[in-house]
């Protein structure tokens, strides 16, 4: 067994041995990298605990019962990623962050991901998954360019205003909204951001990447703009479906206001 394995090994076994005392539980799975086959020393640990009893969202409910799981350092809801049944914890006294979603039974046919079952009660979990099918949020290429251009425009506004840490931080927003999932797509791995892009992508799409990466310089800045845009477009006019619209108009006007940074 890998060295590595070892504290997930422990913390798994003694939340089933808590969790099997639960007389409204149903089943424990586990996603993420422990479903890929991707775990390793770095990884976080995604649960999924199912539940007769309704937990979430109900904050104090899932952070007790997650304090039954380990040693429980620290933890809160996932409201800024707009999960309120997820909680996100750091165990002890080996470091662990272990990301717990709570469902019912009825939640847990609507999945992202078909997770390792790690205990269930009568088949429970096993059942749902065959009569159901996991979707993986899919990437909406006419949302992004309904937004795209006004997105490159604000950025050189704050360019041009000398708001340069604020457009730092938003070429980054860009780069993890879009540019990360569809080069993710490009390459036919599920649009997450830019999660283990450097293992996922290749030597010439990295090195595009990286040049949209700024530093606070006005001179930098309306570099990796440029970069952001030219991307953009590529990975648009080679992904996007056939019932795609591009704003013309809009790309005209914004790579015009660009040019006279």
């Amino acid at each position: 067994m890998q060295a590595y394995l070892q504290p997930f090994q422990l913390f798994i076994a003694k939340a089933i041995e808590y969790i099997q005392q639960d007389a409204d539980a149903v089943g424990l799975a586990a996603g993420g990298s422990w479903a890929s086959g991707e775990l390793d020393a770095y990884s976080d640990l995604d649960l999924v605990l199912v539940s007769n009893r309704k937990i979430a969202p109900d904050l104090n409910q899932m952070q007790k019962y997650a304090a039954e799981l380990g040693s429980m350092l620290a933890s809160f809801r996932g409201d800024h990623v707009g999960e309120t049944r997820l909680l996100i914890a750091l165990y002890g006294p080996s470091l662990l962050h272990v990301d717990i979603k709570f469902l019912t039974p009825d939640e847990f046919y609507h999945r992202v991901e078909d997770p390792i079952i790690l205990w269930e009660r009568e088949q429970a979990l096993t059942n749902i998954i065959q009569q159901s099918t996991a979707q993986y949020p899919p990437f909406d290429f006419q949302w992004v360019e309904d937004r795209f251009w006004i997105w490159a425009h604000y950025a050189a506004l704050k360019v041009g205003r000398g708001e340069f840490f604020e457009a730092v931080d938003f070429l980054a927003f860009v780069r993890n909204a879009v540019l990360g999932p569809m080069l993710h797509l490009k390459n036919s791995s599920l649009p997450r951001g830019v999660r283990r892009a450097e293992t996922t992508f290749g030597a010439t799409e990295l090195s595009q990447l990286r040049k949209t990466v700024a530093m606070p310089d006005r001179d930098v800045l309306v570099s990796s703009l440029w970069e952001v845009v030219y991307l953009y477009e590529s990975l648009r006019d080679a992904l996007a479906p056939a019932t795609f619209q591009k704003n013309s108009a809009a790309q005209l006007a914004v790579t015009r206001y660009v040019a006279a940074l």
